[in-house]
């Protein structure tokens, strides 16, 4: 399996050339809290693929992430938009850079699974202090909104088992609700799929996409919301 902290922190180019291949996000984040006027942190921003779509719609918005490679080319290209009102700041989610109560809207995709897999020892306090920031740093009323894997490579849902007691915990511990959605990867070219796969995700899977063909990979996604009081 490829080593995602190395490629987050080398391969940001590359990796947004995967994540360009899926369907945007701001539709089903806008039905769950709307986007005009609000202040937004986006956890685990990567290279901004929820930053820059919701930017235009919101009053400020700021990406965070571990990896300065991946802000780097967040930062560039909220510049070269012209977009006004939105900043990058390197942190983790347990100790997030912001006052108490200044955010309306937080958003976090793939990402805090890297601090809750049931692999990780300490899964159940990061979680415990990731909510805890999310919920000092938001106002009365504000709304989060997380997104992660339901399965690579499956039309239904087949969530990874490491990632089984996490899913739960949002849902039975956090107060969070939950539906999922297809996140499907659309390439160019069965090349561009073989290459990005195998990058990304694998040989295994890169193998199959090679052996089928592939240049649509099904992919399921979780969203998981709640409304903090």
């Amino acid at each position: 399996m490829p080593n995602h902290d190395e490629i987050y922190s080398r391969e940001a180019e590359r990796y947004d050339q995967l994540i360009a291949s899926q369907p945007k996000l701001m539709e089903i984040v806008n039905e769950i809290r709307p986007l005009a006027g609000v202040d937004v942190l986006d956890m685990g921003a990567g290279t901004g693929r929820l930053t820059l779509a919701l930017a235009p719609s919101v009053k400020s918005i700021l990406a965070t992430d571990a990896s300065a490679a991946m802000l780097k080319l967040t930062g560039e290209r909220l510049r070269a938009s012209g977009m006004k009102h939105w900043g990058t700041a390197v942190a983790d989610h347990r100790r997030l850079p912001l006052e108490d109560n200044c955010i309306d809207l937080v958003v976090s995709g793939w990402s805090i699974c890297y601090l809750c897999a049931t692999g990780v020892p300490e899964w159940r306090e990061n979680l415990r202090l990731v909510m805890s920031e999310i919920e000092r740093v938001l106002r009365p009323g504000g709304t989060a909104i997380i997104f992660e894997t339901m399965g690579t490579g499956y039309e239904t849902p087949q969530p990874p088992e490491f990632l089984l007691d996490y899913y739960r915990a949002l849902e039975e511990e956090c107060g969070f609700q939950h539906r999922w959605l297809r996140m499907d990867y659309q390439f160019e070219s069965v090349e561009q799929a073989v290459e990005l796969t195998s990058f990304f995700f694998g040989e295994e899977l890169a193998e199959r996409v090679r052996r089928e063909c592939l240049t649509a990979l099904p992919e399921c996604a979780g969203v998981w919301w709640r409304q903090f009081p």
